[in-house]
């Protein structure tokens, strides 16, 4: 691991000490691994730093959902690590004070199959539309259709979850989060529509990504897949 010389540290001693986003970083470290295609780094990371305290910090829950997610969404057997975040969100299920932190309690109640707490997500989106906050705008904007396609895509089914992304890929962030969280719509809307068999969607979003990202493996991966036949689209 490249150190950090003057402190005597490894590098990420920098930044992953008395920080209260050190979570993120490795979140963001892990990331990294999962384009290059280094699963078991990636679970490493997650089995150590990102969720291996069980943190219950929200900002530390919604990383260790979105990473799992993205997993899951590359068919990577992941154990009981969804019961282990879904643990976490369950206490928090029904808050409905912010749609961002909806959508990531949805990926762990949908990986880990309680359907009770994801109705008690929902019902607490139906309560905020009629709320005075703002997050009766995100949740009607973005939130609901998303928290409703992360459902969907678990369930199997992936038109669905392409009806519900499609509309909203494009202005999502106005319910928050970064360009790197908020990718995660894209990925699951191109997976959906490979699962689906909608080929030429699929086949546009992902050369929209190799575009940016031409050195991207994970992109490449992705390209190659759209271009298998529709019978394997769903391996």
């Amino acid at each position: 691991m490249t150190r950090n010389d003057a402190l005597g540290l490894p590098m990420s001693g920098a930044w992953s000490v008395d920080n209260c986003f050190a979570v993120h970083n490795w979140w963001h470290l892990a990331l990294y691994h999962l384009d290059l295609g280094e699963v078991d780094e990636v679970l490493r990371l997650f089995d150590g730093p990102i969720y291996g305290p069980r943190s219950r910090v929200v900002l530390d829950m919604i990383d260790a959902s979105a990473l799992l997610w993205r997993l899951s969404l590359r068919g990577i057997p992941l154990g009981e690590r969804w019961q282990a975040v879904a643990d976490g969100w369950e206490p928090i299920a029904d808050a409905g004070n912010y749609a961002f932190n909806d959508a990531h309690a949805m990926m762990a109640f949908t990986g880990a199959q309680r359907r009770a707490a994801a109705e008690r997500v929902f019902a607490a989106q139906t309560h905020a539309l009629v709320g005075s906050g703002d997050n009766r705008f995100f949740v009607r904007e973005i939130g609901s259709p998303v928290t409703r396609a992360i459902q969907a895509f678990g369930e199997g089914d992936y038109a669905e979850t392409v009806r519900l992304l499609r509309p909203v890929r494009d202005r999502a962030n106005r319910f928050g989060g970064s360009h790197a969280q908020r990718d995660l719509i894209d990925l699951t809307l191109i997976e959906a529509a490979l699962r689906d068999g909608q080929l030429a969607l699929a086949q546009a979003l992902i050369a929209e990504r190799t575009d940016l990202k031409p050195n991207s493996a994970s992109a490449r991966a992705l390209l190659a897949r759209a271009a298998e036949p529709r019978e394997r689209q769903a391996a």
